[in-house]
């Protein structure tokens, strides 16, 4: 016998070393990952609109330029002038929005099935830092159009860097030390938005958040297979395939449904493209990113805690949920069984009733500023209702650990409850906030201006 392989067994190890896929992905892959209700392909899509976006990005390149005296004009020539400009230029607008969403859903999808479980804290603290470059990725986009509708809304999110401002001006600091205006000039160059930020944000959208997202996805798929793969529940028999070409079949059918929407949305939906950015001229009601609108909400209420408190203690919390939550049983179960359903389902309505309850209070009977002429501002940023809310959040989530005596059912609590809360305060700020970010059912209701 000889050690030398035969000529068939040298082609396959010729063939497995030099495919791409394969060093992707373990030779071998579960079945049960290859199931579409494991992952309903979120990852795998949020991989192609990125590499979507690049390539758009680079063509959109070629024609922009990134001049607040030429930005505007370059953009409506793309759309006007540019064969294909338009559509390309929607291809982007909406892979971008589509990657925020499909990242947010990422996310759930993994806390939801566990998948932070069994060793994998190091690729769940990643994939919260590839969800924030996410969000800031397209957010460094909406300035480039130089137009109203990205001028205020940048504007809008610069002030809410500055947040602090409220509390150094509480405390009649600011002229010693103004960390919000730091920030704000760090992120915008300046106290307003120009030259200096557009040269920012374009050198950040095109070079900077793309790399480390680039680096971090390469980190995120590395960590995926050092880890053992999909996660799935203990016990689970379900027998290994050849990841060649099984995977890959699954993985193009992703990329063909990706496409298609993205291509459909792209013809029947423009772009939007307002005047020309006016300094003069404040859009009314001035509205963030549709993404940030949920912050914006909370902002209305106290900048500083609603722009720099409950934000980074939402972070933090989705940082230490595998440091808290170490229950290994539950790794690989959708929502972790009959007992999680249930927490979840009383989160939903507790977090509902508690978030459209604070809101109809708020706006049919005021806060402390409306009822006590002179109070505190100290007392105003850190007892209003969006504090209040996050307390009885987190007070919900301690009664289902004291119930339950499970630290991951109590992790569940609070992820819905702070779940629940964005997506209502987002959805009022997308439709019920109009101008001087008053509420209003109907924009018919709005006053003429």
């Amino acid at each position: 016998m000889t050690d030398i392989p035969s000529d068939s067994r040298r082609f396959r190890i010729q063939k497995v070393s030099r495919n791409f896929f394969l060093h992707i992905h373990a030779p071998r892959v579960n079945l049960r990952s290859l199931k579409f209700t494991t992952t309903f392909g979120l990852g795998v899509a949020l991989a192609f609109l990125f590499l979507i976006l690049i390539l758009t990005g680079v063509l959109l390149m070629l024609y922009y330029t990134p001049s607040v005296g030429q930005a505007y004009t370059s953009v409506k020539d793309i759309v006007y002038v540019v064969k294909g400009g338009r559509y390309l230029r929607n291809l982007h607008r909406w892979a971008a929005h589509g990657m925020v969403i499909l990242a947010f859903l990422h996310l759930i999808r993994t806390f939801f099935t566990g998948a932070y479980l069994k060793g994998r804290t190091l690729n769940w603290i990643i994939g919260v830092a590839m969800l924030l470059v996410t969000l800031f990725l397209s957010f460094s986009g909406y300035l480039l159009p130089w137009d109203q509708l990205a001028f205020w809304a940048v504007t809008i999110g610069s002030n809410i860097a500055a947040s602090a401002r409220e509390l150094t001006d509480a405390l009649g600091m600011t002229h010693l030390f103004d960390p919000g205006g730091f920030v704000k000039k760090l992120l915008i160059g300046d106290e307003v938005v120009g030259q200096e930020a557009l040269t920012r944000f374009y050198m950040l959208h095109i070079i900077f958040l793309p790399l480390t997202l680039l680096v971090l996805m390469g980190v995120h798929f590395w960590r995926i297979r050092k880890d053992g793969g999909l996660v799935r529940p203990e016990g689970d028999n379900t027998q290994d395939i050849h990841t060649w070409p099984t995977a890959l079949w699954a993985e193009l059918a992703v990329l063909a449904v990706t496409c298609a929407v993205l291509m459909a949305a792209a013809f029947f939906f423009d772009a939007p493209l307002k005047e020309l950015a006016n300094p003069l001229l404040p859009e009314n009601p001035a509205k963030s990113p549709w993404y940030f609108l949920g912050i914006q909400e909370l902002v209305s209420f106290s900048a500083f805690a609603g722009g720099i408190i409950i934000p980074l203690l939402f972070v933090a919390f989705l940082v230490s949920i595998p440091f808290r939550d170490r229950e290994d049983t539950h790794c690989g179960v959708w929502f972790s069984g009959a007992a999680g359903k249930r927490v979840i389902l009383e989160s939903l309505i507790f977090s509902g009733a508690m978030t459209i309850g604070i809101l109809f209070f708020q706006l049919n009977f005021g806060w402390l500023g409306d009822w006590f002429a002179g109070i505190p501002q100290l007392l105003i940023i850190f007892v209003n209702p969006g504090t209040v809310l996050a307390a009885a959040f987190v007070v919900w989530s301690f009664y289902i650990r004291r119930r339950t005596g499970s630290a991951h059912h109590a992790a569940m609590a609070l992820f819905t409850c702070a779940l629940v809360g964005l997506i209502i305060f987002t959805f009022v700020g997308v439709w019920f906030r109009g101008p001087d970010w008053e509420f209003f059912w109907l924009r018919s209701h709005w006053p003429v201006q």
